[in-house]
């Protein structure tokens, strides 16, 4: 693992979670992020007790661009907007 990596693994998760506003009164039903160290934290607030992913600053970008240009639009059903 490199060095970049290896202080990604290690950051402290004692920042603040953030959650969508659409996902519920309680913030309890979303993925959350969290920014580290080094990146990002990604968990899912239904399972709290399970790791949480860590992404780059790099990698989170490409995700988020991907996301922007529609890579994944056949892949997931939105639910309609309220």
């Amino acid at each position: 693992m490199n060095r970049e990596r290896e202080d990604l693994f290690t950051a402290s998760l004692d920042g603040q979670w953030v959650t969508s506003s659409l996902s519920g009164p309680n913030g309890d039903a979303c993925v959350r992020v969290m920014k580290i160290a080094g990146g990002f934290a990604v968990d899912d607030s239904k399972s709290p007790d399970r790791p949480p992913l860590r992404y780059t600053h790099a990698q989170m970008r490409a995700f988020l661009l991907a996301v922007e240009a529609g890579a994944f639009d056949q892949s997931v059903q939105a639910p309609p907007r309220p």
